[in-house]
């Protein structure tokens, strides 16, 4: 009971619009149609009544017309066919007097009728309408029809048919009218109160739904399984929530985000300037007087500036990197110059670790089209990593053709990753050990750029990494389909002679030092 006047109270808007309009609608059909059939009923009983006794008064003429009025056979004739018909005969002459009737009651003979029906019945024509004449105890149909042989009238046959069988008729009608009224009265409630069940219930969760929507909870979703346009209204909420969801989610996380960027970057540069406003101090406040322990505070704030300035750089690239802001000139590279090339660059850093680094090479390997600069960016970042997380042991670099591209591995037997921590790596200023972070002056953005450039030549990257054992990286770039491999044998030739050119410059530039320093001793 409370559910049924919660129902009407919520939604009376819906119902009673509905049931005024569908019973306004119904009540005006119904009563125009009734009156209608009302009419064209009783008019259609009328002329057929009508009709019926034109007949039968032709009929009386052409049974009287060769007898004389008063005779008693004319009389009989009369009452005989009064009895057939149903209906009361009488006769009037040429000036309208009344000189006999169909029964024994001899009340109307003597009296005339009116003379306008007279003229017309004299002219030869019929005359209907409805007749009162005094002593007649009911409303009686009346036609009047010329009494006489050929163009010979002698005066006028009226007969009389009471109407109150017409009215009964007519009557009935209209009562069988109103109960269909009634009952299409009754069902049309029925059919509102389902149709604004319908409607409202749907709407009604709807409502519900928008109302917690509003609060916030974005994961309330409308239950409705219709086609119709409710339906399709419900499913758009329900799209809408899950964005509005999504949107909340990004910007909460978005929020995190920057509150760890935030966090981190006060963190990172805070380290690097209280270090130099120590050194700064204490030179300012004369308690270094040495000029050798000078150096070594302008070293150490040199290094804290190039700290600075290389994680500023970091920031400025990883942000054009995200917002795409950054072009790539893409070209076909030789992927086995540029770790060639690469693995000369740091085998003086790696030996100064003590650490052996390798390259294992699959020849041939196809053209990769990137953009070399940032290619070489990439693995500088991935080979600059292995060998700082590496105390002992090796870094080794293998590249194979795999998959319709290159795939390189930089592998190193470092002090590997904790599992819960491999899907922080790609996060900005995340790092595995932040002890050995610190010590080795780390940014922390170097895997983030790595991703975002990897990335953007459309390949992938993936780690694999045990604690103590090593981590293993693996970066996937696809090939070039546009050029041939004698242009990149062409390409290779003129790299390695300029490696190999370099090397001799080096060694040469090492002996002069060498002998200059002998000659010093």
């Amino acid at each position: 009971m409370f559910r049924i006047k919660e129902w009407l109270g919520t939604n009376k808007s819906i119902f009673r619009k509905l049931m005024f309009s569908y019973m306004i609608t119904i009540l005006l059909g119904l009563s125009a149609v009734g009156l209608a059939m009302s009419y064209f009923a009783k008019n259609y009983i009328y002329d057929g009544t009508k009709e019926e006794l034109l007949r039968k008064a032709k009929k009386v003429n052409l049974a009287i017309q060769s007898y004389r009025v008063d005779d008693a056979r004319a009389t009989s004739m009369l009452a005989f066919l009064d009895q057939t018909f149903d209906t009361r005969i009488w006769v009037f002459d040429r000036n309208g007097k009344i000189i006999s009737t169909s029964t024994k009651d001899e009340v109307f003979i003597g009296k005339s009728v009116a003379h306008s029906i007279l003229v017309q019945v004299l002219a030869g024509k019929d005359v209907v309408q409805d007749l009162n004449f005094k002593g007649l105890n009911q409303p009686m149909m009346s036609v009047v029809v010329p009494w006489g042989e050929g163009n010979k009238v002698f005066g006028g046959i009226v007969l009389h048919a009471p109407i109150e069988g017409i009215d009964e008729a007519v009557s009935h009608i209209r009562e069988t009218i109103l109960w269909a009224t009634l009952i299409a009265v009754l069902l049309t409630m029925a059919m509102v109160s389902y149709l604004s069940w319908s409607i409202s219930r749907p709407l009604k969760r709807i409502d519900r739904v928008a109302l917690e929507i509003e609060k916030g909870n974005y994961d309330q979703r409308v239950q409705v399984t219709s086609q119709d346009e409710i339906g399709d209204l419900a499913r758009s909420i329900n799209r809408m929530a899950s964005r509005l969801q999504e949107v909340e989610a990004e910007r909460a996380d978005y929020d995190q985000t920057r509150k760890d960027f935030l966090a981190n970057v006060s963190h990172e540069l805070r380290t690097p300037l209280t270090a130099m406003q120590g050194f700064l101090e204490a030179l300012q406040d004369g308690l270094v007087a040495e000029e050798e322990a000078k150096q070594k505070y302008y070293q150490v704030m040199y290094k804290e500036t190039l700290h600075m300035s290389r994680l500023v750089n970091d920031l400025m690239d990883l942000v054009r990197l995200e917002k795409h802001e950054v072009g790539l000139v893409k070209r076909p590279i030789d992927m086995e110059s540029i770790l060639q090339r690469l693995a000369f660059t740091f085998s003086e850093e790696a030996a100064k670790r003590s650490l052996a680094l390798s390259l294992d090479i699959d020849n041939p390997l196809p053209p990769v089209f990137g953009d070399p600069d940032r290619v070489d960016q990439i693995f500088i970042n991935l080979i600059n990593n292995a060998l700082k997380f590496t105390e002992k042991g090796m870094v080794l670099l293998r590249a194979r053709a795999k998959d319709g591209g290159v795939e390189i591995v930089v592998q190193d037997s470092g002090i590997g990753i904790n599992p819960h921590d491999l899907h922080h790596i790609w996060d900005r200023f995340f790092k595995v050990d932040r002890v050995r972070s610190r010590r080795e002056q780390g940014t922390g953005l170097g895997l983030a750029i790595v991703k975002q450039l990897v990335e953007l030549h459309n390949g992938t990257i993936r780690v694999e990494s045990e604690v103590d054992k090593g981590t293993t990286f693996i970066v996937w770039l696809p090939k070039d389909k546009t050029i041939s491999r004698n242009a990149i044998e062409e390409e290779k030739k003129i790299k390695n002679k300029m490696l190999s050119k370099g090397n001799k410059d080096r060694k040469e530039a090492g002996k002069n030092k060498g002998s200059k320093h002998t000659g010093k001793e």
